[in-house]
């Protein structure tokens, strides 16, 4: 876990390289604060807190002194060995800072752009077009039995209604993937099953077996264990929802008025073999 945080150098030969500014316990540490030199290159506070937020989640279970110390040797370690470079930097390397500066350069313009789009006003306007006048809807928890034929449908059908147990007889003879689990469909509500197995549940009495309902998938035999009618959502249960919503619009809109007014040109992008991308020893030229 703390191979990337390994020092690679020793101590001691650190000692004389690097110069630690002290910080009185009175001064209030900010993101500029100097907390070592190596050489004429000043590692701040920023510079540590940067690299902390970057890693993985695992690492806030560190203690705090052992995970200061690691960052910071990082730090030091790695400002050595680029004063000790000689020469340009490889192309690869070069790429990947150009791309890297690229990413947070557009992850911070993005942050504008959300910031001045979610709002509290935009929230409460978006809820109010979308959801404040929303009717309730009707939920149904159901469970069906799949298999290919209708004869083989209207089998199941006089077995379940002659007082065979449903669930037994979908882990038995339907082909579906809810067929081990007794074919529980679980809850659901208009639009999130074919037309035709919805329309045959709307018509359904709670604890009713339908006759055979035909759909791509083959035939159906249905049955209804009971509905509920969700109440219209409040504000705060969706404002979630909404805000994701209006970060995906404010960005996708900007980029969209980006795009039409700049100039961009992908002609000679577009006209190459994508399995270019597999040729990673070009960067190496």
């Amino acid at each position: 876990m703390f191979d990337r945080l390994k020092p690679i150098a020793t101590c001691a030969a650190l000692m004389g390289a690097v110069g630690i500014a002290p910080v009185l316990a009175d001064d209030a540490p900010t993101a500029d604060t100097v907390v070592a030199t190596v050489g004429e290159t000043d590692i701040t506070l920023g510079h540590m807190l940067t690299l902390r937020a970057g890693l993985p989640e695992q690492f806030t279970q560190v203690p705090a002194d052992v995970l200061y110390k690691g960052i910071l040797d990082q730090l030091v370690q790695q400002t050595l060995l680029v004063d000790a470079h000689e020469g340009d930097i490889s192309k690869r390397a070069a790429l990947a800072l150009e791309n890297e500066r690229r990413a947070l350069i557009a992850s911070e313009e993005m942050a504008q752009i959300v910031d001045t789009a979610v709002t509290d006003e935009a929230v409460q306007s978006y809820f109010d077009e979308n959801y404040l006048n929303a009717t309730d809807v009707t939920e149904y928890k159901a469970a069906h039995i799949l298999v290919e034929t209708e004869d083989a449908a209207k089998a199941l059908v006089e077995e379940a209604r002659g007082g065979a147990e449903f669930a037994e007889l979908a882990k038995e003879h339907s082909t579906g993937p809810s067929g081990p689990g007794g074919g529980d469909l679980g809850w659901f509500s208009d639009g999130m099953m074919v037309e035709p197995f919805q329309e045959a549940v709307e018509q359904m009495e709670p604890g009713s077996v339908s006759d055979p309902v035909q759909t791509q998938f083959g035939w159906h035999v249905i049955k209804l264990d009971e509905t509920r009618v969700k109440d219209a959502p409040k504000l705060e249960d969706v404002r979630a929802e909404i805000e994701e919503a209006l970060r995906q619009k404010a960005i996708e809109d900007r980029i969209a008025e980006l795009q039409e007014a700049g100039e961009i040109d992908r002609s000679t992008g577009d006209a190459m073999d994508p399995a270019v991308l597999n040729q990673l020893e070009l960067l190496d030229e």
